[in-house]
Protein backbone atom coordinates (compact mmCIF):
# COMPACT_ATOMS: atom_id res chain seq x y z
CA UNK A 1 0.00 0.00 0.00
CA UNK A 2 2.70 2.27 1.09
CA UNK A 3 4.52 1.59 -2.35
CA UNK A 4 1.40 2.51 -4.41
CA UNK A 5 1.07 5.27 -2.64
CA UNK A 6 4.57 6.44 -3.05
CA UNK A 7 4.58 5.64 -6.57
CA UNK A 8 0.52 7.80 -6.84
CA UNK A 9 2.51 10.78 -5.69
CA UNK A 10 5.79 10.35 -7.73
CA UNK A 11 3.12 10.39 -10.61
CA UNK A 12 1.23 13.67 -9.35
CA UNK A 13 4.33 15.35 -8.60
CA UNK A 14 5.41 14.09 -12.52
CA UNK A 15 1.82 15.65 -13.74
CA UNK A 16 3.09 18.39 -12.14
CA UNK A 17 6.38 18.76 -13.29
CA UNK A 18 5.11 18.69 -16.94
CA UNK A 19 2.29 21.23 -16.60
CA UNK A 20 4.60 23.49 -14.88
CA UNK A 21 7.25 22.77 -18.16
CA UNK A 22 4.25 23.53 -21.02
CA UNK A 23 3.18 26.75 -19.20
CA UNK A 24 6.56 27.87 -19.00
CA UNK A 25 6.48 26.82 -23.16
CA UNK A 26 3.78 28.34 -23.85
CA UNK A 27 4.41 31.73 -21.53
CA UNK A 28 8.00 31.82 -24.05
CA UNK A 29 5.39 31.20 -27.30
CA UNK A 30 3.30 33.73 -26.19
CA UNK A 31 6.48 36.54 -26.08
CA UNK A 32 7.46 35.53 -29.57
CA UNK A 33 3.98 36.14 -30.10
CA UNK A 34 3.36 32.44 -31.69
CA UNK A 35 2.51 29.42 -29.92
CA UNK A 36 2.37 25.96 -31.59
CA UNK A 37 -1.17 24.15 -31.42
CA UNK A 38 -0.22 21.01 -30.38
CA UNK A 39 -2.06 17.81 -28.84
CA UNK A 40 -1.34 19.96 -25.57
CA UNK A 41 -2.35 23.46 -26.12
CA UNK A 42 -6.83 24.43 -25.31
CA UNK A 43 -7.24 24.67 -29.14
CA UNK A 44 -5.98 21.57 -30.36
CA UNK A 45 -9.33 19.94 -30.94
CA UNK A 46 -10.76 23.20 -32.19
CA UNK A 47 -8.29 23.54 -34.78
CA UNK A 48 -8.18 19.75 -36.24
CA UNK A 49 -12.01 20.54 -36.55
CA UNK A 50 -11.85 23.30 -38.55
CA UNK A 51 -9.01 21.61 -40.62
CA UNK A 52 -11.38 18.87 -41.34
CA UNK A 53 -14.41 21.04 -42.26
CA UNK A 54 -12.51 23.50 -44.40
CA UNK A 55 -10.38 20.68 -46.02
CA UNK A 56 -14.47 19.24 -47.17
CA UNK A 57 -15.48 22.63 -48.08
CA UNK A 58 -12.65 23.48 -50.66
CA UNK A 59 -13.12 20.02 -51.94
CA UNK A 60 -16.45 20.84 -52.50
CA UNK A 61 -15.79 24.03 -54.52
CA UNK A 62 -12.89 21.83 -56.42
CA UNK A 63 -15.64 19.23 -57.36
CA UNK A 64 -18.08 21.76 -58.42
CA UNK A 65 -18.04 23.17 -62.29
CA UNK A 66 -16.48 26.71 -62.48
CA UNK A 67 -18.46 29.45 -63.16
CA UNK A 68 -17.83 31.77 -65.39
CA UNK A 69 -19.69 34.55 -64.05
CA UNK A 70 -21.44 35.40 -60.37
CA UNK A 71 -25.14 35.48 -59.80
CA UNK A 72 -26.57 37.03 -57.09
CA UNK A 73 -27.59 33.75 -55.20
CA UNK A 74 -23.73 32.97 -55.29
CA UNK A 75 -23.31 36.32 -52.34
CA UNK A 76 -26.10 34.54 -50.55
CA UNK A 77 -25.11 30.57 -51.03
CA UNK A 78 -24.62 28.73 -48.03
CA UNK A 79 -23.25 25.46 -48.03
CA UNK A 80 -23.78 22.96 -44.47
CA UNK A 81 -21.35 20.09 -44.09
CA UNK A 82 -21.98 17.72 -41.08
CA UNK A 83 -18.72 15.84 -39.75
CA UNK A 84 -18.65 14.06 -36.49
CA UNK A 85 -19.07 15.99 -33.75
CA UNK A 86 -19.29 19.08 -35.21
CA UNK A 87 -21.31 21.15 -38.27
CA UNK A 88 -19.13 23.75 -40.79
CA UNK A 89 -21.39 26.01 -42.66
CA UNK A 90 -19.64 27.73 -45.41
CA UNK A 91 -21.07 30.98 -46.76
CA UNK A 92 -21.01 32.38 -50.39
CA UNK A 93 -18.85 29.92 -51.30
CA UNK A 94 -18.93 30.63 -55.23
CA UNK A 95 -18.10 33.98 -54.43
CA UNK A 96 -14.63 33.50 -52.62
CA UNK A 97 -13.59 30.14 -55.00
CA UNK A 98 -13.41 33.04 -57.22
CA UNK A 99 -11.72 35.10 -55.72
CA UNK A 100 -9.40 33.01 -54.85
CA UNK A 101 -8.54 32.23 -58.24
CA UNK A 102 -8.09 35.88 -59.51
CA UNK A 103 -5.96 36.64 -56.54
CA UNK A 104 -3.64 33.79 -57.77
CA UNK A 105 -4.33 31.34 -55.02
CA UNK A 106 -5.60 27.61 -56.51
CA UNK A 107 -7.82 25.88 -54.81
CA UNK A 108 -5.51 22.87 -54.27
CA UNK A 109 -2.68 25.05 -52.17
CA UNK A 110 -5.41 26.97 -50.47
CA UNK A 111 -6.71 23.00 -49.36
CA UNK A 112 -3.12 21.85 -49.03
CA UNK A 113 -2.27 24.85 -46.52
CA UNK A 114 -5.48 24.67 -44.74
CA UNK A 115 -5.39 20.90 -43.84
CA UNK A 116 -1.79 20.59 -43.13
CA UNK A 117 -0.34 17.70 -41.12
CA UNK A 118 1.18 20.53 -39.44
CA UNK A 119 0.20 22.17 -36.67
CA UNK A 120 -1.59 25.65 -36.96
CA UNK A 121 -0.30 28.70 -34.72
CA UNK A 122 -1.53 31.31 -32.57
CA UNK A 123 -1.01 33.93 -32.73
CA UNK A 124 -1.23 36.31 -29.47
CA UNK A 125 -2.09 40.08 -30.37
CA UNK A 126 -1.61 42.61 -28.37
CA UNK A 127 -5.09 43.99 -30.03
CA UNK A 128 -7.96 44.92 -27.49
CA UNK A 129 -10.43 42.23 -29.59
CA UNK A 130 -11.51 39.23 -27.99
CA UNK A 131 -11.03 37.57 -31.22
CA UNK A 132 -8.80 34.21 -31.17
CA UNK A 133 -5.92 34.35 -34.19
CA UNK A 134 -4.58 31.06 -36.06
CA UNK A 135 -2.15 31.12 -38.47
CA UNK A 136 -1.43 27.85 -41.24
CA UNK A 137 1.48 25.96 -40.34
CA UNK A 138 3.03 27.54 -43.62
CA UNK A 139 2.02 31.23 -42.02
CA UNK A 140 0.04 32.08 -45.39
CA UNK A 141 -2.98 32.19 -44.10
CA UNK A 142 -4.78 33.75 -40.59
CA UNK A 143 -8.02 32.42 -39.04
CA UNK A 144 -9.89 35.00 -37.45
CA UNK A 145 -12.79 34.41 -34.58
CA UNK A 146 -15.41 37.17 -35.86
CA UNK A 147 -19.07 37.86 -33.85
CA UNK A 148 -21.92 37.47 -35.63
CA UNK A 149 -22.81 41.12 -36.41
CA UNK A 150 -19.35 41.41 -37.62
CA UNK A 151 -19.99 38.24 -40.21
CA UNK A 152 -23.00 39.96 -41.35
CA UNK A 153 -21.56 43.03 -41.92
CA UNK A 154 -18.66 41.59 -44.12
CA UNK A 155 -21.38 39.46 -46.51
CA UNK A 156 -23.63 41.92 -46.58
CA UNK A 157 -20.90 44.34 -48.18
CA UNK A 158 -19.14 41.28 -49.89
CA UNK A 159 -20.31 42.21 -53.62
CA UNK A 160 -18.95 45.93 -53.03
CA UNK A 161 -16.20 44.91 -51.63
CA UNK A 162 -15.44 42.53 -54.72
CA UNK A 163 -16.54 45.22 -56.84
CA UNK A 164 -13.71 47.55 -55.34
CA UNK A 165 -10.92 44.72 -55.93
CA UNK A 166 -12.35 44.20 -59.33
CA UNK A 167 -12.54 47.86 -60.18
CA UNK A 168 -8.66 48.46 -58.41
CA UNK A 169 -6.92 44.89 -58.86
CA UNK A 170 -3.75 46.06 -56.41
CA UNK A 171 -5.75 47.41 -53.75
CA UNK A 172 -4.05 47.20 -50.40
CA UNK A 173 -7.31 45.64 -48.55
CA UNK A 174 -6.49 42.42 -46.96
CA UNK A 175 -8.06 39.47 -49.12
CA UNK A 176 -10.94 37.82 -48.00
CA UNK A 177 -10.54 34.24 -48.39
CA UNK A 178 -13.74 32.63 -46.92
CA UNK A 179 -15.76 33.24 -44.38
CA UNK A 180 -17.46 30.08 -42.17
CA UNK A 181 -19.45 28.81 -39.04
CA UNK A 182 -18.75 26.13 -37.33
CA UNK A 183 -21.08 24.31 -34.38
CA UNK A 184 -20.45 22.02 -31.89
CA UNK A 185 -22.43 20.38 -29.39
CA UNK A 186 -22.56 21.77 -25.95
CA UNK A 187 -19.63 24.32 -27.16
CA UNK A 188 -21.33 26.74 -28.91
CA UNK A 189 -20.86 28.23 -32.64
CA UNK A 190 -18.10 30.01 -33.55
CA UNK A 191 -17.79 32.86 -36.65
CA UNK A 192 -14.77 33.09 -38.13
CA UNK A 193 -13.03 34.32 -41.70
CA UNK A 194 -9.99 32.88 -43.78
CA UNK A 195 -7.58 35.51 -45.06
CA UNK A 196 -4.47 36.21 -46.54
CA UNK A 197 -1.59 37.21 -44.25
CA UNK A 198 -0.20 40.39 -44.85
CA UNK A 199 2.97 39.62 -43.42
CA UNK A 200 3.69 36.57 -45.82
CA UNK A 201 6.49 35.39 -46.26
CA UNK A 202 7.96 36.59 -42.89
CA UNK A 203 11.33 34.82 -42.39
CA UNK A 204 13.37 37.90 -43.18
CA UNK A 205 11.12 40.76 -41.90
CA UNK A 206 12.87 42.77 -38.97
CA UNK A 207 10.54 44.94 -37.97
CA UNK A 208 6.20 45.36 -37.75
CA UNK A 209 4.10 48.11 -37.25
CA UNK A 210 0.27 48.98 -36.29
CA UNK A 211 -0.66 52.29 -38.08
CA UNK A 212 -3.52 54.21 -37.35
CA UNK A 213 -2.97 57.56 -37.61
CA UNK A 214 -3.07 58.68 -33.74
CA UNK A 215 -1.24 59.32 -30.96
CA UNK A 216 -3.52 58.20 -27.49
CA UNK A 217 -2.62 54.63 -26.93
CA UNK A 218 -0.46 54.40 -29.97
CA UNK A 219 2.92 53.26 -27.90
CA UNK A 220 4.26 49.77 -27.41
CA UNK A 221 7.10 49.02 -25.74
CA UNK A 222 9.82 47.57 -28.20
CA UNK A 223 11.57 44.08 -27.84
CA UNK A 224 14.84 43.74 -25.80
CA UNK A 225 17.81 44.71 -28.08
CA UNK A 226 19.04 40.99 -29.62
CA UNK A 227 15.99 38.96 -28.43
CA UNK A 228 13.63 37.09 -30.87
CA UNK A 229 9.86 38.38 -29.46
CA UNK A 230 8.04 39.64 -31.76
CA UNK A 231 6.22 42.74 -31.34
CA UNK A 232 4.37 44.74 -33.88
CA UNK A 233 4.71 48.54 -32.85
CA UNK A 234 2.68 51.32 -33.35
CA UNK A 235 2.57 54.89 -34.22
CA UNK A 236 4.46 56.70 -31.95
CA UNK A 237 7.51 53.87 -32.01
CA UNK A 238 7.09 54.86 -36.10
CA UNK A 239 8.44 58.86 -35.53
CA UNK A 240 11.69 59.45 -36.37
CA UNK A 241 11.49 56.90 -39.74
CA UNK A 242 10.33 56.38 -43.26
CA UNK A 243 8.81 54.53 -45.79
CA UNK A 244 11.03 55.02 -48.50
CA UNK A 245 9.57 54.17 -51.97
CA UNK A 246 11.32 56.70 -54.71
CA UNK A 247 9.12 55.76 -57.87
CA UNK A 248 6.41 54.24 -56.20
CA UNK A 249 5.86 56.75 -53.14
CA UNK A 250 2.88 58.20 -55.52
CA UNK A 251 0.84 54.86 -56.28
CA UNK A 252 1.34 54.21 -52.78
CA UNK A 253 -0.53 57.09 -51.67
CA UNK A 254 -2.99 57.26 -53.91
CA UNK A 255 -3.66 53.46 -53.25
CA UNK A 256 -4.29 53.99 -49.56
CA UNK A 257 -6.60 57.00 -50.45
CA UNK A 258 -8.51 54.80 -52.74
CA UNK A 259 -9.08 52.42 -50.14
CA UNK A 260 -9.95 54.49 -47.58
CA UNK A 261 -12.37 56.63 -49.59
CA UNK A 262 -14.42 52.83 -50.23
CA UNK A 263 -13.65 52.37 -46.51
CA UNK A 264 -15.49 55.85 -45.68
CA UNK A 265 -18.12 55.14 -47.98
CA UNK A 266 -18.60 51.95 -45.97
CA UNK A 267 -18.63 54.49 -42.77
CA UNK A 268 -15.88 52.59 -40.97
CA UNK A 269 -13.30 53.60 -38.72
CA UNK A 270 -11.08 52.13 -36.57
CA UNK A 271 -8.93 49.79 -39.24
CA UNK A 272 -4.91 49.62 -39.26
CA UNK A 273 -2.96 50.34 -42.09
CA UNK A 274 0.22 47.27 -41.49
CA UNK A 275 3.80 48.00 -42.16
CA UNK A 276 6.88 45.41 -42.08
CA UNK A 277 10.26 46.05 -43.21
CA UNK A 278 12.85 43.71 -44.58
CA UNK A 279 16.03 44.63 -46.23
CA UNK A 280 16.99 44.07 -49.31
CA UNK A 281 19.60 41.58 -50.30
CA UNK A 282 22.33 42.74 -52.77
CA UNK A 283 21.26 40.83 -55.82
CA UNK A 284 17.79 41.39 -55.17
CA UNK A 285 18.42 45.27 -55.58
CA UNK A 286 20.41 44.77 -58.82
CA UNK A 287 17.90 42.00 -60.19
CA UNK A 288 14.80 44.33 -60.01
CA UNK A 289 15.11 46.41 -63.08
CA UNK A 290 16.71 43.64 -65.59
CA UNK A 291 14.81 43.31 -68.63
CA UNK A 292 13.87 39.49 -67.85
CA UNK A 293 13.14 40.44 -64.37
CA UNK A 294 10.58 43.74 -65.76
CA UNK A 295 8.63 41.33 -68.20
CA UNK A 296 8.29 39.15 -65.44
CA UNK A 297 6.70 41.92 -63.56
CA UNK A 298 4.80 42.65 -66.33
CA UNK A 299 3.16 39.48 -66.71
CA UNK A 300 2.47 39.27 -63.12
CA UNK A 301 0.78 42.91 -62.73
CA UNK A 302 -1.13 42.56 -65.55
CA UNK A 303 -2.31 39.02 -66.21
CA UNK A 304 -5.08 36.91 -64.15
CA UNK A 305 -3.47 35.25 -61.23
CA UNK A 306 -0.64 38.03 -60.82
CA UNK A 307 -3.44 40.22 -59.33
CA UNK A 308 -7.02 40.15 -58.96
CA UNK A 309 -8.91 40.97 -62.37
CA UNK A 310 -12.06 39.67 -64.35
CA UNK A 311 -10.63 40.26 -67.50
CA UNK A 312 -8.42 38.33 -69.49
CA UNK A 313 -7.71 41.76 -72.08
CA UNK A 314 -6.42 44.71 -69.71
CA UNK A 315 -5.82 47.63 -72.06
CA UNK A 316 -3.09 50.64 -70.61
CA UNK A 317 -6.13 53.04 -70.23
CA UNK A 318 -7.75 50.37 -67.82
CA UNK A 319 -4.24 50.04 -65.98
CA UNK A 320 -3.66 53.37 -65.34
CA UNK A 321 -7.49 53.81 -64.27
CA UNK A 322 -6.96 50.64 -62.47
CA UNK A 323 -4.28 52.67 -60.61
CA UNK A 324 -1.82 49.38 -60.84
CA UNK A 325 1.77 49.40 -60.78
CA UNK A 326 4.75 47.01 -61.43
CA UNK A 327 4.34 44.42 -58.93
CA UNK A 328 7.39 41.98 -57.84
CA UNK A 329 8.74 39.31 -58.58
CA UNK A 330 8.01 37.62 -55.04
CA UNK A 331 5.71 35.71 -53.25
CA UNK A 332 2.38 37.78 -51.82
CA UNK A 333 2.96 40.35 -54.58
CA UNK A 334 -0.24 42.20 -53.96
CA UNK A 335 1.12 43.60 -50.50
CA UNK A 336 4.58 43.42 -51.27
CA UNK A 337 6.80 46.67 -52.19
CA UNK A 338 10.00 47.27 -53.15
CA UNK A 339 12.39 50.65 -52.35
CA UNK A 340 15.60 51.26 -53.33
CA UNK A 341 17.34 49.76 -49.45
CA UNK A 342 13.99 48.31 -48.39
CA UNK A 343 10.88 45.55 -48.93
CA UNK A 344 7.80 46.42 -47.41
CA UNK A 345 4.82 44.44 -46.38
CA UNK A 346 1.90 46.42 -46.49
CA UNK A 347 -2.01 46.25 -46.47
CA UNK A 348 -5.12 47.76 -44.61
CA UNK A 349 -7.10 45.38 -42.04
CA UNK A 350 -9.59 45.24 -39.79
CA UNK A 351 -12.35 46.81 -41.32
CA UNK A 352 -15.17 45.89 -39.85
CA UNK A 353 -16.07 49.11 -37.37
CA UNK A 354 -18.85 50.92 -37.83
CA UNK A 355 -19.17 54.86 -36.80
CA UNK A 356 -22.67 53.95 -35.20
CA UNK A 357 -24.03 55.24 -31.97
CA UNK A 358 -22.03 53.62 -29.54
CA UNK A 359 -18.66 55.02 -31.85
CA UNK A 360 -20.27 58.56 -31.62
CA UNK A 361 -20.94 58.21 -27.72
CA UNK A 362 -16.71 57.14 -27.47
CA UNK A 363 -16.27 59.75 -29.57
CA UNK A 364 -17.51 62.82 -27.12
CA UNK A 365 -16.00 60.58 -24.03
CA UNK A 366 -12.88 60.57 -26.18
CA UNK A 367 -13.02 64.67 -26.73
CA UNK A 368 -13.76 65.42 -22.62
CA UNK A 369 -10.62 63.22 -21.86
CA UNK A 370 -7.83 63.62 -24.26
CA UNK A 371 -8.90 67.15 -25.55
CA UNK A 372 -6.36 68.36 -27.84
CA UNK A 373 -4.78 64.90 -28.57
CA UNK A 374 -5.76 62.77 -31.79
CA UNK A 375 -7.44 59.45 -31.22
CA UNK A 376 -8.36 56.83 -32.54
CA UNK A 377 -12.71 57.11 -32.36
CA UNK A 378 -13.30 59.83 -35.05
CA UNK A 379 -16.25 60.16 -37.87
CA UNK A 380 -14.78 58.02 -41.00
CA UNK A 381 -14.33 60.61 -43.06
CA UNK A 382 -11.66 62.40 -40.26
CA UNK A 383 -10.16 58.88 -39.73
CA UNK A 384 -9.52 58.28 -43.61
CA UNK A 385 -8.06 61.73 -44.16
CA UNK A 386 -5.44 61.53 -41.31
CA UNK A 387 -4.61 58.21 -42.57
CA UNK A 388 -3.85 59.40 -45.15
CA UNK A 389 -2.14 62.19 -44.06
CA UNK A 390 0.26 60.02 -42.02
CA UNK A 391 1.29 58.33 -45.42
CA UNK A 392 2.02 61.37 -46.67
CA UNK A 393 4.32 62.64 -44.01
CA UNK A 394 6.05 59.53 -43.57
CA UNK A 395 6.46 58.18 -47.03
CA UNK A 396 9.41 59.72 -49.32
Amino acid sequence: MQVETQEAMMGGRSRTVKHKWLWKLRQQWKLLGLFEIDQEHEFYEFTCMLKEGLTAAVQDSMDTLEKNSLSEADYTAKLTQTHKGFEMRTYAAPVFTHFRQIVGVSEKEYQLSLSSKGFYLQFISNSKSKANFFLTNDKRFFLKTQSKREIRFLLSNLKVYIQHLEKYPHSLLVKFLGVHRIQIPRQGTKYFIVMQSVFYPDERINTRYDIKGCEVSRWTDPAPEGSQVIVVLKDLNFEGNSISLDQQRSWFMHQVQIDTQFLQGLHVLDYSLLVALQPLHADERGQRWSFANIILRTKKSINPGGSPTFSTRTTVPEIAVQNRRLLPNYKNPLHVIDGPEMRYFVGIIDIFTVYGFRKKLEYLWKSLRYRGRAFSTVNPAKYASRLCQWVQDHTV
